[in-house]
């Protein structure tokens, strides 16, 4: 590692120190200078303090109101200022349609990802376990990991296939975005919406976790329903950075994914230089541990879309293209009830993942870092140890608040790179959870 001691201690630092605007959805508006928004209009003649003003779209001008997403930036230099693109190396990087390898319905579970070679920063450090869509048309999803140990430094990456759900688990990141800087901790979510520019620095030695790449619709709250007008994630507990800028006149790499391949230019300026900005199309970070639990206070164990932090509509009512669920600390009271979660077929395909403690379906061999895949009508549940103490266990009401977990589950199958497929941290023998599990009938 070069200067990693250092440089996270001043990332720490400045994460500290950050505010932020709250709210999920909101048209935030910040300066980093004042008079830079102009104001009644978006495109004065001139704009304020000699900046550009630029529009940034994240869905068609003439999607309906409350699924529109766009920004109006105001930089030093506009984004058409740059010199052209090359096509640079995908490293780990895969991106769908995912055709190495064909549909598994076997079983998968992965041990966490080995440490990095030395001097690897987040965009190096991204690792594809499969995915399913086509980023091309905008649907579907990629899950990737990430494992780092130095920060991207006169490096800056967007990704024009999709916006990028960022789950820590081990080691913080300060992420420094075109709108402003966020920092994202275990424990915590991060969300960068499709095309906005932004660089990774470490908190931490090293940093490992989980992304989210999302083709389809951005993630949006879900609909309540019958659960009221409270519950599940709070719109206030999302928090969206302040304007901040660089005005850095140095040269810096713009990595730009686009239609699953890495182009790469560079600057001769830092395109992070927005001195104000006002709308919706924004980076937000969240604390899963602030999620408001709803469970059932009578008996069963509810469907785990009652967990559902954030979700991708499709084209059909309930089906969600992705949904991102937590598994955050909770009180169990059902009477008469198998407490962990049921034994299932789904027709959604899950990705879990483990941020920390231990998850309360499987006893053993689901660690932080790791993650499992159950495709579409893939059998899966409890191991055998987890069902037999369950279904022993006194029924007095119960705290789970030794782990977190979470779930990318999606309405398509999730196809595996080639990469997972043969991963020396597969696990060969996942299947052995469940043997064992004797006969009880009894007629």
């Amino acid at each position: 590692m070069s200067d990693g001691g250092s440089s996270s201690e001043q990332a720490r630092k400045i994460a500290e120190g950050l505010a932020y605007l709250t709210g999920f959805g909101n048209e935030h508006s910040s300066e980093a200078v004042p008079g830079a928004l102009p104001h009644g209009r978006n495109s004065p003649q001139r704009a304020p303090l000699g900046l550009y003003a630029e529009q940034l779209s994240g869905s068609a001008f003439t999607e309906p109101r409350t699924h529109n997403r766009r920004s109006w930036l105001y930089r030093i230099r506009p984004s058409a200022a740059h010199p052209p693109f090359t096509r640079t190396d995908n490293g780990a990087l895969r991106t769908a349609p995912f055709t190495e390898t064909v549909p598994d319905p076997n079983r998968l579970r992965w041990n966490p990802l080995p440490d990095p070679a030395p001097d690897t920063d987040f965009l190096a450090g991204l690792w594809t376990v499969g995915g399913n869509g086509d980023a091309t048309q905008r649907t579907g999803m990629a899950i990737h990991l990430y494992a780092a140990n130095a920060p991207m430094t006169d490096r800056v990456f967007s990704d024009s296939d999709g916006e990028l759900l960022i789950v820590p688990e081990r080691g913080g990141l300060l992420l420094r975005t075109e709108l402003g800087l966020l920092s994202a901790r275990p424990g915590e979510m991060a969300l960068i919406p499709r095309g906005v520019r932004f660089r990774v620095e470490l908190l931490d030695e090293d940093a490992r976790g989980y992304v989210c790449e999302n083709y389809g619709q951005p993630f949006e709250l879900p609909n309540l329903g019958p659960i009221g007008a409270n519950g599940l994630a709070a719109a206030r507990d999302f928090r969206a950075p302040v304007a901040a800028y660089e005005d850095i006149e140095r040269p810096t790499e713009v990595v730009n994914k686009f239609c699953g391949n890495l182009w790469s230019a560079t600057y001769d300026h830092s395109p992070l230089d927005v001195v104000a900005w006002h709308g919706t199309h924004t980076p937000y970070v969240y604390d899963m541990r602030r999620f408001n639990v709803i469970g059932s206070i009578s008996f069963d164990h509810p469907d785990p879309s009652i967990f559902t932090v954030l979700t991708s509509p499709s084209d059909t009512p309930g089906l969600a293209g992705v949904d991102f669920v937590v598994f955050a600390p909770r009180w169990l009271v059902g009477e008469d009830t198998f407490r962990p979660p049921y034994f299932h077929r789904n027709v959604m395909s899950e990705y879990m993942g483990l941020i920390e403690g231990a998850y309360d379906a499987k006893a053993e061999g689901f660690v932080p870092g790791g993650g499992s895949l159950h495709n579409m009508m893939s059998a899966h549940g409890p191991d055998r140890e987890t069902f037999d103490r369950a279904s022993a266990a006194e029924l007095k009401p119960q705290k789970i608040d030794d782990g977190l977990a979470f779930m990318f589950e999606t309405r398509w199958p999730v196809t595996a790179t080639a990469q997972a497929a043969g991963a020396e941290h597969l696990q060969r023998g996942y299947d052995d959870v469940w043997q064992g599990l004797e006969r009880h009938f009894r007629a």
